[in-house]
């Protein structure tokens, strides 16, 4: 290997430099901060795991993305956290067991064995919040209110939402009786909106239900798609109204709480259909091409953990937050350059400085005045009348 190689870095896996570093820390501190008002729980998970653990509930997409390795103790699997999402509901079933709702939130680094896309980081650092417990959408609610909150503390402007229902789907699918090939399949065709494909899939079926499934791909767009999905899916079977109540009451509380947040539907859009079972939402901001932050419901993951619930949640990526906000005014305070001078009084007033949170920078044997500037000092301690003063620098 070249000496020069040695330096670079595997594609998607970036390091973080001051002062860009600064802002990742007092965003993450502050959104915890946030979470802490609301009632969620700080948790650490591991780094690292065994993969029966990782993967539970999540589907073949996390499966592509997480890192594998060998445990050389067991010999058993292991992975590396590609979502913190699995070990929040295995702690939450296993390790606590709290008896109702229980909030936790988390904000740590993930490895992706691949990126979401070209363009994407493959070691983001993942943060979000988890609601176990409740399964009315009261808890949809407060966590996509909650997700809000998040965007609008990172100053992240021109948000809107997407949200959808898998159940409206899943409800359709399970009276038509369709086996797994002919559901992956109808599946595929409503993500890509091949409506051809999908008559041709559901020729088959009895009217009503072929009509209903076809609606889906055009059942997306204003507030005024609800009312067209009520007429369109009448017949429907209950499962299927209860998820369109259900997503009905999600967005008129949310166009109430947030009168100037654009809302977009799409009942045939199935982001994250074999891990999430309800509502599921996303923010998008204009010049991106994917979600910024997102999540949705994925009730009984807990039970491969021994204990089934009710469980919501979203997650976004820190990183991004802070590149798509307005956090310009988090960086680091100029400091105060104090001597190479082991005066016992010197010691003393730098130790209070820092103690009032003054950032204090003394200087190493060698080192002279003319270093403070590069060492991002604004003034200097100087030997006054016997005492030392904080002066602005000089130089």
């Amino acid at each position: 290997m070249a000496t020069i190689d040695r330096w670079l870095l595997p594609d998607g896996i970036e390091e973080v430099l001051p002062p860009e570093a600064a802002r990742i820390e007092v965003a993450r501190r502050d959104i915890l901060d946030l979470f802490h008002r609301w009632g969620y729980a700080f948790v650490v998970t591991p780094h690292i795991e065994f993969l029966e653990s990782l993967l539970t509930g999540a589907g073949q997409d996390l499966d592509l993305r997480t890192f594998k390795v060998t445990d050389p103790n067991t010999g058993r699997q292991m992975g590396f956290r590609a979502d913190i999402t699995p070990q929040v509901a295995r702690i939450d079933a296993h390790s606590m067991k709290v008896g109702g709702p229980n909030r936790l939130c988390y904000a740590g680094s993930v490895l992706h064995a691949r990126p979401r896309a070209l363009s994407t980081s493959r070691s983001p650092i993942q943060l979000g919040a988890e609601l176990y417990g409740d399964a009315t959408p009261a808890s949809d609610l407060e966590i996509i209110s909650l997700m809000l909150e998040t965007l609008e503390l990172a100053n992240v402007a021109d948000v809107h939402m997407d949200l959808g229902h898998v159940g409206i789907y899943r409800g359709l699918a399970r009276a038509a009786a369709l086996s797994g090939d002919a559901e992956q399949a109808l599946f595929d065709a409503l993500q890509r909106k091949a409506i051809d494909e999908v008559e041709s899939l559901t020729a088959g079926l009895p009217a009503a239900l072929a009509s209903m499934l076809r609606a889906l791909v055009e059942l997306c767009g204003g507030r005024e798609v609800l009312d067209l999905a009520r007429a369109a899916l009448v017949e429907a079977p209950d499962d299927v109204h209860q998820a369109l109540d259900e997503l009905i009451a999600i967005a008129d509380h949310l166009s109430a709480r947030y009168p100037e947040l654009p809302l977009y539907f799409d009942l045939g859009e199935l982001r994250g259909y074999h891990y999430h079972t309800g509502a599921v939402f996303a923010a998008f901001v204009p010049g991106v091409g994917q979600a910024i932050a997102q999540g949705g419901r994925y009730d009984d993951i807990g039970g491969d953990f021994g204990r089934a619930r009710p469980a919501t949640g979203f997650s976004t990526d820190l990183k991004t937050l802070v590149t798509l906000g307005d956090m310009s005014s988090v960086a680091f305070e100029p400091g105060v350059w104090a001597p190479d001078n082991h005066d016992l009084q010197l010691w003393q007033v730098v130790r209070t400085l820092r103690e009032d949170g003054v950032r204090v920078i003394q200087a190493m044997p060698g080192q002279d005045i003319a270093m403070a500037r590069e060492a991002g000092c604004d003034r200097e301690l100087v030997l006054q009348g016997g005492r030392w003063e904080v002066r602005s620098l000089t130089i």
